[in-house]
């Protein structure tokens, strides 16, 4: 039987696809995180209320959007 290569033994091993793969998905919920919470630690200030809008202020067909639909058509 052949000896075992002490030199392979002292390497370290090199980076494998899978290592890569679990690095990149810490590193995604590591962001995640951070974009979250910085959030509902301000959310616990009280929120001013919110102004209701006119009734006019929502959809609108201006020219701009008739022109939208006219090249829009099948």
């Amino acid at each position: 039987m052949s000896k075992p290569n002490p030199s392979r033994e002292l390497r370290q091993p090199a980076l494998s696809r899978r290592t890569v793969f679990a690095g990149v998905g810490v590193a995604g919920v590591a962001a995640a995180a951070a974009t979250v919470l910085p959030g509902a630690v301000r959310s616990t200030a009280p929120a001013a209320p919110a102004a209701p809008q006119p009734a006019g202020s929502g959809y609108q067909l201006t020219d701009h959007v008739k022109r939208y639909y006219q090249t829009a058509r099948v």
